[in-house]
């Protein structure tokens, strides 16, 4: 997107020529160049798209002496060309046709009409309907990071400034499409999955970036904004703007306000804890099942990013959360009686009003969104209505910003047709009676058979030629066929247009004026149409803030309604706050893991949680596979869907102050960065061990595990320790490492709890309940069987970890964990009967009858 305007090496088409300057004009973006009905590309960009779209890459004769590598896309298919593009990362500049073919000498004039690049999209084509696609822009100086963000879908523009410590937990929960960094900061963000754009240093100056921020918004100063004390993150919003502003060619106008985000307006998650709750995509990075893909029953398009960016926003301002709670439970009524089957019924007609507000501000809204705009804005007094007289304010609140736009409403109604074309160029937009020039052209075009037959009548009678035909053909226009029999009868006025083997084509000044008035008809009408529609857009401007205010009242109304759905399907109760610290949940459940077991017809397991003052860490024993990890992630879940606004699945949930939700839950290698599991492990924990407080809840599972037994051991106990004496967060600590359940003994606000298993024969029984103290074992070798592991295998296990514990239990108890130890005893040796040896190298299940015949008789010949 600069402005090259260097001369062009001689020898080159004038076409070429064209091409090449535009080129030069957007050097770092794919140019699809308009000729006739496709979208070609050129040498390199030719040879990009072949490989990136799989389609034909062929030549165009030649330029300069050389062939030219051409590909191209038919113009009709333009948008799904354009969709894969950009989800590949690409970005796109599309030249049309500007200039008037009939007038131009030479190639006809064209131009970059359109930007399209990953964080700046707003056709209903290349969005995903159900998520967001923003565009941020940041800068970096010393500690501290200026970050702005602009979702231009819907207009909304925000910024904050943060450190930089906590930088990738912000980018983790922004996850941009697009990240615009300047030229002088050497290296990106790590684990950022946006395309990124680089640009030079002068675009984020923050004194520019001040003076057009606060021309764009019409201010003074951005002081009324809240944001005149941050200048990293207005310089990065004034990058961003300026880049945006490019794309799209014009001045913004849905982007009417900037809004400040503050550290602590959300419960901190880092971007692990997100990952390991699986709130919005799975592990795998599928996007079910997760908690949105459970709780998502939204019937808008609005209603399901509202609930996305929800999830991974959960309000730190509890009253916020409890007016939510308040609106759900009013929402479900005391027995099933609540507006909500109502509401949800007259919601399922609501179009996205969100984003087709930003395609009229940015004139590229289609017919078909302005029908669909007017048809939704008619079902809001239905809505309203359904919300009469609430108890809970945040609903009246609702109901009060979903009164209907009667201006806007009264003008769609009377321009735009019932049924609109798909597309402008088609014609038929414009409701009939709307403007009467429009409707006398469609009426030529309707009325133009009658007229013809009229004429022919006509003529008939003042002729006397009763053969006498009125015609139309696309080659002769309009003309009177007479046969060569009645040649003398020809009035005076006909004029001769065609001579044929039987008959004489003559064209009259009634004709002719009829003819050019017919044939210009359709073409002015489809002039007309393109006017109006354009001036409609204008109209319609100024509109969109009061659009933009219903289209977030429908998204919350929607997400509300989706929390209520859930609530009285799957039986979730009301969460309560206090002011007391602490955590207090009856029978919980996990949300997801509950529908994937009811799903195969059996029942969930739920379980009780207990944290406060004087129990503060949860040391949590049992087997693998015995449902640690899902007590643990249950437990975050409801506090997160509490702070959220929604039900919890619990039947009694009460909860004191938090301020962030901290996991170490499971790890992985990251070989980009050179970093083992173990070192992902420790590097999760400590920044848990860095950032809880003792308003966090802090889940720690297996700590310790990916080094040697004695230093995973010392570590997990430090780590415990630390978190129960300095951090003093509310902890569910699960371990095998059954010589950590030590520490209730001298703290009093640990707590041991287990998950129990039995064993039944050769098999094991997971129980799922969580009861207070420590296991008794690990089950582990039993859950290797499970697995599949040989039975050999299995059973030499059990033999080595028979002679383990009775090694242990002759060494005598340990009495202080983590004393110095004094020097070993020197092992007595041991000599064991050749006998037992060979008998305990025996696999009965391996031998042939014939061959433990002969064992036995071998192992009496070693008995003497």
């Amino acid at each position: 997107m600069n402005n090259d305007t260097s001369p062009l090496p001689p020898g080159h088409t004038p076409m070429m020529q064209q091409y090449l300057r535009l080129k030069a004009q957007n050097a770092d973006l794919l140019l699809l160049y308009r000729m006739g009905d496709f979208y070609e590309l050129f040498y390199e960009d030719a040879e990009k798209a072949a490989r990136l779209l799989d389609i034909t890459l062929t030549t165009r004769g030649q330029s300069a002496g050389k062939p030219i590598p051409m590909a191209g896309v038919p113009f009709h298919a333009l948008e799904q060309y354009l969709a894969r593009l950009v989800k590949l990362g690409e970005s796109v500049a599309i030249c049309e046709q500007i200039g008037d073919p009939a007038t131009s000498k030479g190639p006809v004039e064209r131009a970059v009409v359109r930007i399209v690049t990953p964080g700046t999209l707003t056709d209903a084509a290349l969005l995903d309907d159900k998520s967001d696609s923003l565009l941020l822009a940041l800068v970096v100086e010393r500690q501290q990071a200026g970050l702005a963000w602009l979702n231009l879908a819907n207009g909304d523009f925000r910024l904050m400034e943060t450190r930089l410590d906590t930088l990738p937990a912000q980018l983790e929960r922004l996850r941009p499409a697009e990240l615009l960094l300047p030229d002088g900061l050497r290296s990106a963000p790590p684990e950022v999955r946006a395309t990124l754009k680089r640009l030079p240093d002068w675009h984020f100056d923050p004194e520019s970036a001040r003076r057009q921020l606060a021309e764009h918004f019409g201010a003074r100063d951005l002081a009324g904004f809240g944001a005149e004390g941050l200048p990293l993150a207005v310089a990065a919003a004034g990058a961003l703007y300026q880049y945006a502003r490019g794309t799209q060619m014009q001045a913004l106008a849905h982007v009417t306000s900037l809004a400040v985000e503050h550290e602590g307006v959300y419960l901190r998650l880092d971007g692990a804890t997100r990952r390991n709750l699986e709130i919005t995509e799975t592990l795998r990075g599928e996007p079910a099942p997760t908690l949105l893909s459970l709780l998502d029953g939204c019937v808008t398009a609005m209603g399901s990013r509202w609930l996305r960016h929800c999830l991974h926003h959960p309000l730190a301002d509890r009253s916020a959360a409890a007016a939510r709670h308040e609106a759900v439970s009013e929402l479900m009524g005391t027995a099933g009686d609540g507006p909500l089957p109502e509401l949800r019924r007259e919601l399922k007609g609501i179009a996205d009003i969100e984003r087709i507000t930003a395609r009229i501000a940015l004139k590229s809204a289609r017919p078909r969104d302005l029908s669909s705009l007017r048809d939704s804005l008619g079902r809001l007094p239905a809505l309203a209505a359904a919300l009469a007289s609430p108890r809970s304010e945040l609903l009246a609140e609702i109901g009060a910003r979903l009164a209907k736009p009667e201006d806007c409403l009264a003008l769609l109604g009377q321009a735009v047709a019932l049924e609109p074309s798909t597309l402008l160029r088609e014609g038929g937009v414009i409701a009939p009676g709307y403007n009467p020039d429009l409707d006398e052209l469609r009426g030529i075009q309707a009325n133009c058979g009658q007229f013809l037959l009229e004429l022919e009548a006509r003529e008939k009678e003042r002729s006397g030629i009763p053969s006498l035909k009125v015609e139309y053909n696309k080659v002769h226009g309009f003309y009177i066929e007479v046969t060569h029999a009645h040649g003398d009868k020809i009035p005076d006025d006909y004029r001769r247009r065609q001579t044929l083997k039987n008959a004489e084509r003559y064209i009259t000044p009634e004709l002719k004026a009829f003819e050019d008035k017919a044939l210009s008809a359709n073409e002015r009408a489809l002039a007309l149409e393109k006017q109006l529609y354009e001036a409609l857009l204008e109209a319609l401007a100024t509109a969109i803030p009061g659009l933009q205010s219903i289209a977030r009242s429908l998204a919350l109304l929607d997400g509300l309604c989706a929390f209520a759905d859930i609530a009285a399907r799957c039986d979730y109760c009301q969460p309560e706050f206090r002011e007391a610290p602490g955590l207090d949940i009856v029978e919980g459940r996990h949300p997801v893991v509950e529908a994937q077991v009811r799903q195969a017809g059996e029942s969930f397991i739920a379980n009780d949680t207990r944290f406060d003052v004087s129990r503060r860490l949860l040391l949590i024993t049992g087997p693998n596979m015995g449902g640690k990890s899902t007590y643990m992630r249950q437990t975050a879940l409801i506090a997160l869907l509490a702070h959220c606004g929604a039900f919890v699945p619990a039947r009694r949930c009460v909860l004191g102050p938090l301020d962030a939700i901290h996991t170490r839950i499971g790890a992985s290698d990251d070989l980009a960065s050179g970093r083992s599991t173990f070192m992902v492990e420790m590097t999760e924990a400590a920044a848990i061990l860095h950032g809880a407080t003792e308003r966090s809840l802090v889940l720690m599972d297996e700590i310790g595990r990916g080094t040697s037994t004695f230093d995973g051991l010392a570590l997990a106990f430090a780590i415990a320790r630390h978190l129960i004496e300095k951090n003093r967060a509310l902890t569910l600590f699960a371990t095998h490492y059954f010589e950590l359940t030590r520490l209730a003994q001298d703290y009093p606000g640990c707590a041991n709890v287990h998950l129990d298993a039995v064993e039944h024969g050769h098999r094991i029984i997971f129980m799922h309940a969580v009861e207070e103290g420590p296991a008794s074992q690990s089950y582990g070798i039993q859950v290797a069987a499970l697995a599949g592991i040989p039975g050999a295998v299995v059973r030499d296990a059990k033999r080595r970890l028979t002679q383990l514990e009775n090694a242990q239990i002759a060494a005598g108890p340990q009495t202080d964990l983590f004393a110095p130890m004094s020097e070993p005893e020197p092992e007595s040796p041991c000599t064991e009967h050749p006998a037992l040896s060979a008998l305990g190298e025996t696999d009965p299940d391996a031998l042939s009858p014939r061959e433990a015949l002969e064992r036995l008789y071998a192992l009496k010949h070693l008995l003497g």
